[in-house]
């Protein structure tokens, strides 16, 4: 069976979700499509790289990401690492002729996406950014039942991701909070996936209407470079640092089919640890998804009898998508890490047979000028128009 080398690019918590899937992905999907071999890992320094090598089970380490893209042994460059580097290593890459897969955002503005779409494209490569929780089962069933008919025409879409991770004021000032290295906060951190989602399911976005928020202007300056995802506490009289991106986005969207929609995104929602949702209505139905009880699908049909009509859920399992290669019970349990596992494996399959895979650098690409239009109607609010964002 064909093997590819994976070069993984950053050893942070990401690192250990990409990892998992490597190591797990044949164990699911099986014949696999190819086997990922972990062949190196790069950080900041060999010290922290070596560190992750042992972690997570690679072959290598490199001090140097550099020396990483020019190792002629690995096929996959996989980065992890904060947003203002994207550009520069996915192009290096692509150059290199390597296929590349890279964390959302996929870079901290359009402009910036735009020269790595362009990298990828000249180079032929396959491409793909990591909007996982898009292959959450569920969401593939929504996914389905909209493409058979099953809600008619979509009306509108409501969306959310809440966290509270960094409600508190003395979480410290991560790289999310520096707009030089993340371009945006909680919009392309955390929004970005709800926009993925419904560009998946309801279409493109023709304009959008934002409000914009930053609730805490100023966090105690992080020690050290790791990000703890708001697991520590600085004191109150630790030296602060200014946040200059966006705690809290909420805003309307006019899409391209004629539908309307909403999302809000914060992570200053006190009692919400991961709180993604969507509620679609059509013309013959709706739909419902909350990815904490991820398991579950919430449908609604028009044509249910009138002694049954309300929302019924529906337990993801084995008849359902990607639920021969999971588990064989349904509501055994989908996490995280099975979504980064079927991400991987959709993204080998499209190398080993040379097809395009869904979403890529021109998805990251679209989302990033929606990001850029909501950013711009945060300051002068007014509808923007995507088309208008280069």
């Amino acid at each position: 069976m064909k093997q590819l080398n994976v070069g993984l690019i950053g050893g942070g918590f990401m690192a250990k979700a990409h990892s998992l899937a490597y190591a797990s992905m044949p164990m699911f999907f099986w014949p696999a499509p190819a086997i990922p071999v972990r062949k190196a890992i790069a950080d900041i320094n060999l010290e922290v790289a070596t560190d992750a090598k042992n972690r997570f089970g690679f072959e290598k380490a490199y001090g140097d990401w550099r020396e990483l893209i020019a190792d002629p042994e690995i096929d996959i460059i996989d980065i992890v690492t904060p947003n203002n580097v994207h550009a520069e290593m996915a192009i290096a890459a692509a150059k290199a002729g390597k296929h590349i897969i890279c964390e959302k955002p996929l870079a901290r503005n359009a402009k910036e996406t735009k020269t790595m779409l362009d990298a990828v494209e000249q180079a032929g490569v396959t491409h793909m950014v990591a909007f996982n929780y898009r292959r959450t089962p569920a969401v593939e069933l929504a996914k389905k039942f909209i493409q058979e008919g099953r809600i008619g025409k979509i009306l509108s879409f409501r969306g959310t991701y809440l966290q509270d991770w960094s409600a508190d004021p003395n979480s410290p000032l991560s790289w999310r909070f520096k707009k030089d290295v993340a371009g945006s906060g909680a919009l392309g951190d955390i929004a970005a996936h709800v926009i993925d989602m419904a560009r998946y399911l309801a279409g493109e976005f023709e304009s959008v209407n934002a409000l914009v928020k930053t609730w805490i202007p100023e966090r105690p300056i992080q020690q050290g470079g790791l990000d703890k995802l708001g697991t520590v506490r600085s004191t109150s009289d630790a030296p602060k640092g200014v946040v200059d991106v966006d705690d809290e986005v909420n805003f309307l969207i006019n899409f391209e089919s004629g539908a309307i929609g909403s999302i809000e995104s914060t992570r200053n929602a006190h009692g919400r640890n991961n709180y993604i949702t969507f509620e679609i209505h059509g013309e013959t139905g709706s739909i419902f998804f909350n990815y904490e009880r991820r398991d579950e699908l919430q449908v609604c049909f028009a044509d249910d009898p009138a002694d049954a009509k309300g929302f019924r859920t529906i337990y993801t399992g084995p008849a359902h998508p990607y639920g021969e290669s999971l588990w064989p019970i349904p509501a055994l349990g989908i996490g995280y890490g099975e979504t980064k596992i079927v991400e991987c494996c959709d993204f080998f399959k499209a190398i080993v047979d040379g097809t395009p895979v869904s979403p890529n650098f021109n998805d990251g690409y679209q989302i990033a000028k929606i990001c850029d239009a909501i950013l711009q109607s945060g300051e002068t609010n007014e509808w923007v128009k995507i088309s208008s964002i280069e």
